[in-house]
């Protein structure tokens, strides 16, 4: 297993401990956190690894991030409908 999986693997289970403590402002800071180092390792998955593994963990953070992403694609979904004539 290459060390990008292998980061990606320790990305996977340090979300799932973040999402087990209890929280007052719903995980929101955590989520900002796991983004910002999430990123660079699927780009390192896709680099060092390939295209599949490579989607594999890019639908594995989705699903670990899943409010985020539904709120990126409510915002997109607004803009782009700003832009229509």
């Amino acid at each position: 297993m290459t060390l990008s999986l292998i980061l990606a693997c320790l990305w996977v289970v340090t979300a799932c401990v973040i999402a087990m403590l209890p929280s007052r402002r719903h995980h929101w800071p955590a989520a900002y956190f796991l983004i910002a180092v999430g990123i660079p390792i699927l780009i390192y998955v896709f680099i060092e690894s390939g295209f599949w593994p490579g989607m594999f963990a890019l639908v594995a953070g989705i699903s670990v991030l899943r409010w985020p992403v539904r709120y990126l694609f409510r915002w997109v979904k607004s803009q782009a409908v700003r832009l229509k004539p």
